[in-house]
């Protein structure tokens, strides 16, 4: 990964902390020491991102079951990393990572169960959220067996080449989903992570947080709100929300508490009065997207 892949401008993706660094950063970043990384995968259901080693911390983000990262380092439990899907970075529970897998499918389910056999009488071992990635080693009945340990009602999986290409109707599927901050499965999201989760399953990547979005997805449109169609992306400064039609707006939003389906011209009349001003935004996916299995990378 040359240095010039690096986006020294915004921290969210620069994997550099004073008492840490990637190698490649040396003589760009001030840091005590430097070190090449290496590949881990997430091996519980979700774990918490935050910014600093401390369970108080605030969330970030989440990683998922099958999420891989590059692991820096390790210090009284926390392990520093950086998310390859999104090049995210910050500090996991040093217990959530362990060796790397390919994975074959992924959950195409909003929530489902693992179990430890392929039997729903047994006790549940872990909650699966949509979009988490699993490498199946042999089916079982209804069931599939992971590599990773466990077993997953395979009804609840699809293998990875197989999308949901209406992003949108992934987002109706998650209305009600509570808003939660840092949010970014099916139990909680946040406006970006909505977003995010229903382009992955569409096997679109895209960035995290919604000024990352707004500069990173599609096309602008015009500010004057004529014209919109299904899937069009409205962006607000620190809000993103996704049109299901000319007129309705879907978003995980704090007004609500929860994923929403409400008049674009109600949310845009509120939010410009008591949250985050006039739209900044609006942006449309116009181009066919390829290679899609690729993860965005800000830094490669």
């Amino acid at each position: 990964m040359p240095i010039a892949s690096f986006d020294l401008s915004d921290p969210r993706l620069v994997p550099a902390r004073p008492e840490i660094a990637d190698a490649r950063l040396r003589g760009h970043v001030e840091a005590d020491r430097y070190v090449a990384g290496e590949p881990r995968g997430v091996v519980v259901p979700s774990a918490p991102l935050r910014r600093t080693p401390r369970f108080d911390a605030g969330l970030e983000t989440e990683a998922v079951l099958g999420d891989t990262v590059t692991f820096y380092g390790a210090d009284e439990g926390f392990a520093f990393v950086q998310f390859h899907h999104d090049g995210y970075v910050g500090y996991l529970p040093e217990a959530a990572l362990g060796p790397p897998t390919a994975a074959t499918h992924r959950v195409t389910a909003l929530r489902s169960f693992l179990y430890p056999g392929p039997d729903l009488k047994q006790p549940v071992g872990g909650h699966l959220t949509l979009g988490a990635y699993l490498r199946v080693a042999e089916t079982v009945g209804d069931y599939h067996r992971l590599a990773t340990g466990g077993y997953v009602f395979a009804g609840h999986c699809a293998p990875l080449d197989r999308h949901e290409p209406d992003y949108a109707a992934t987002a109706e599927r998650l209305a009600g989903t509570p808003y939660l901050w840092g949010g970014r499965t099916s139990l909680g999201l946040d406006c970006s992570g909505l977003v995010q989760l229903c382009l992955a399953q569409a096997g679109i990547p895209a960035p995290r947080d919604a000024d990352q979005q707004e500069r990173g997805l599609g096309d602008a449109l015009p500010l004057d709100f004529d014209g919109l169609r299904r899937g069009d992306f409205v962006f607000w400064r620190g809000h993103v929300g996704l049109m299901l039609d000319a007129t309705r707006l879907i978003h995980a939003n704090g007004h609500h508490m929860a994923v929403a389906v409400e008049p674009l011209a109600a949310a845009v009349a509120r939010i410009r009065e008591k949250s985050f001003g006039p739209v900044t935004a609006i942006r449309r996916l116009s181009q066919a997207v390829e290679n899609v299995e690729q993860p965005f990378r800000t830094v490669r």
